[in-house]
């Protein structure tokens, strides 16, 4: 008799959450940032937004919640109803990176819904002009052949700059110094200004001074090239180091345990908005790669978890500890 009634309570309880599900949503969604306006996932997402909102028929109200590389806003995500009214602008740093390098409240790999990515964001190494390398491999051997006499940044301890750089001088055997900055704008200027010898930023913030030859771009970090710089090759082969292959990247999620019904509708619009020759043109613009077809919640999940078990390698084998 026990297991009757708990079949029927099984049953009654699938029945309410198919109903919640088709009646979603019926007031505005709120979507945590957790990077300050303008930064890179804060641009993807509210070009997503735009399109999501009229397609859903309620408003997305963007919540910029920066603070401590991400993981701030990202944290109060977790806190919150898995009802499908609180959605995360996700992306690499507070999901990848750092969960790898301090101990966080949050696990990326049980505490959220994954729901669908929106794109790939690569990275330029770049150097101070007057540096004299004309190349990658030159770079290179410059740098082994001095040992601790130049400098990189990054926009702080333990972000995605910061272990990407620590990564690539690992794998070439490079002895450099780490200034880390709070934030992505003087970490660059500074190897504009010549103060540091070399970094490794997004596209779009240093494309304007690459263009205007204030800064040298030497490699992009992905395996694959960028179509914003496509005739910049890739770090693994400009260097020669096979297996560097690293990127950023952002996507949406959500509190875990949103109805599987309303991640579905999510991820499936999310789709077809990535699609649009429109949001794909916007994308690359930004220096961003829009995400192939088909980031379905389960290949999201996926992707995050590689991602996470990636740079918790990258985390081991360059020894980054947070200054």
């Amino acid at each position: 008799m026990k297991n009757i009634f708990r079949l029927l309570a099984v049953f009654v309880l699938a029945g309410a959450g198919t109903a919640f599900a088709q009646n979603w949503p019926n007031k505005p969604i709120h979507v945590i940032i957790p990077w300050p306006p303008g930064q890179a996932t804060d641009l993807a997402m509210r070009m997503v937004g735009e399109k999501l909102a009229p397609v859903l028929g309620q408003p997305l109200i963007m919540e910029n919640k920066p603070g401590a590389g991400g993981t701030i806003g990202t944290d109060q995500v977790t806190k919150m109803a898995p009802d499908g009214y609180t959605l995360l602008a996700a992306s690499s740093g507070p999901m990848s990176i750092a969960p790898n390098v301090e101990k966080l409240r949050y696990d990326p790999r049980k505490d959220f819904t994954t729901i669908s990515l929106f794109a790939i964001n690569p990275f330029v190494m770049v150097v101070n002009p007057a540096l004299p390398a004309s190349n990658l491999k030159e770079f290179i051997a410059l740098l082994k052949a001095n040992p601790d006499k130049y400098s990189y940044s990054s926009s702080g301890s333990g972000a995605t700059s910061h272990l990407m750089v620590a990564l690539f001088n690992s794998m070439a055997g490079i002895k450099a110094v780490h200034v880390p900055y709070k934030g992505s704008t003087q970490a660059v200027t500074d190897v504009v200004n010549g103060q540091v010898a070399y970094t490794v930023e997004t596209v779009p913030t240093v494309l304007s001074f690459v263009n205007s030859g204030r800064l040298k771009a030497l490699a992009i970090s992905s395996a694959r090239r960028s179509s914003a710089m496509p005739a910049l090759a890739p770090v693994a082969e400009a260097g020669d180091l096979p297996g560097y292959d690293m990127f950023g990247w952002i996507g949406l999620m959500a509190p875990a345990g949103l109805p599987r019904e309303i991640a579905a509708r999510l991820s499936a619009e999310v789709q077809k908005i990535m699609q649009a020759p429109e949001i794909r043109e916007r994308f690359i613009a930004l220096g961003l790669e829009p995400a192939p077809p088909g980031s379905t919640p389960e290949e999201f999940g996926a992707f995050v978890t590689k991602q996470y078990e990636r740079y918790g390698t990258a985390v081991r084998q360059a020894k980054v500890k947070l200054d």
